[in-house]
């Protein structure tokens, strides 16, 4: 018989971890005012150059051709039974091959992908998915809708209805995240494991609370907490924000990276200048800090690990101590001359890496 109390926490531990709590509480606020205040005096400087010029913003009607180029596949819908929300996603390669799904990052849809549904589509079923909230999916309107355990379901549910019981998983970014999460809740769905750009989410949240140059880096998830403040934001001047994330010499593809072409940057305007469009994925934001601190947990299938050392927003640090959480073969290949966004940067280096990957595990398997 259990002793009385035994499932309670002393009262020292309760006050600790409500101390713990409330000082982390008071971090994310406190920095989120001061995002908020930066942003601020951005805007009252544009206003102040260019007024005329700071509160354009031109929807786009109709997408770029590029969107709807046929070599890059065929553009389907799934309806999730449970969430009862639309997805939609590109899908190259003949029905009935090994699944690949790959799941992007913010600010990007399933576009950030065409390097590789055109690569891996002659041996593998690719299904590039548009996440909960971005582009032609599905968008709730509260971000409660957006928390990781949501997120988490949506790629078993998808993976179902696709009528799939595993796959290949890569995740670039915040679909890096995701992909994690999945494969340790759901590790009898992923065969092999690859992540671009994002460690271990346990490592993420260790790392930032110890390296205040991380924290620094990832100001924007503060920002985000607020409401409304950073979808205005990424509209002035057309968008400047959203070209600049991709194409800037702080942020953006590197010199020697396979820069976006100007249709390329117009099927991102085009996609998230809808009225609207932007609040679904800020919102995977605005959910995320109920999820965290996250446990340490194990990941057990063949895992390879992208990283492009010029990272804007990612310290490459991260990248090996997330080592240690994977108990099976781990495969971590840094680029020196690549930014954060890998996987459109240097894309016949990237799928090069991923070939080796799986063809070296299938042949691990068969020895």
């Amino acid at each position: 018989m259990a002793r009385p109390g035994a499932a309670c926490p002393p009262p020292a531990r309760r006050v600790m971890v409500a101390a713990r709590a409330l000082l982390f509480w008071a971090l994310v606020y406190s920095y989120c005012g001061v995002c908020a205040c930066i942003a601020g005096l951005r805007l009252l400087w544009s206003i102040g150059r260019r007024p005329g010029e700071t509160f354009r913003w031109v929807v786009r009607e109709n997408p770029p051709s590029c969107l709807n180029d046929p070599s890059l596949g065929t553009h389907c819908y799934v309806r999730i039974k449970d969430s009862g929300l639309r997805f939609h996603y590109v899908a190259a390669g003949e029905r009935g091959k090994p699944l690949m799904l790959l799941l992007h990052g913010f600010p990007e849809f399933w576009y950030s992908w065409r390097h590789q549904l055109r690569e891996f589509k002659s041996e593998y079923r690719v299904v590039a998915l548009d996440l909960r909230g971005y582009g032609e999916t599905d968008a709730p309107p509260h971000k409660e809708n957006y928390k990781l355990d949501c997120l988490i379901a949506d790629i078993k549910d998808i993976l179902e209805s696709l009528g799939y019981n595993k796959c290949v998983l890569i995740g670039h970014d915040w679909g890096g995240m995701i992909a994690w999460l999945v494969a340790i809740c759901y590790p009898e769905m992923v065969t092999k494991l690859i992540v671009v750009n994002f460690p271990h989410p346990s490592v993420f949240t260790e790392y930032i609370l110890r390296h205040p140059s991380q924290l620094i880096k990832s100001g924007y998830y503060f920002f985000f907490q607020m409401p409304w403040f950073p979808e205005f934001m990424f509209t002035l001047n057309d968008f400047k924000v959203l070209k600049s994330l991709f194409t800037s010499q702080a942020t953006g593809i590197g010199r020697k990276g396979c820069r976006l072409t100007a249709e390329d940057i117009e099927a991102y305007l085009y996609v998230f200048s809808q009225p609207g469009a932007l609040t679904g994925p800020i919102n995977h934001y605005r959910a995320i800090f109920s999820c965290l601190p996250l446990q340490h947990h194990e990941v057990i299938m063949p895992t390879l690990l992208l990283w492009g050392e010029r990272d804007a927003f990612m310290e490459v640090e991260m990248a090996e101590i997330t080592r240690i959480y994977v108990k099976n073969h781990f495969r971590l290949t840094i680029l020196s001359e690549a930014s954060h966004w890998l996987q459109q940067d240097q894309p016949d280096i990237v799928n090069k890496l991923i070939w080796t990957f799986l063809k070296e595990e299938t042949k691990r398997k068969r020895e």
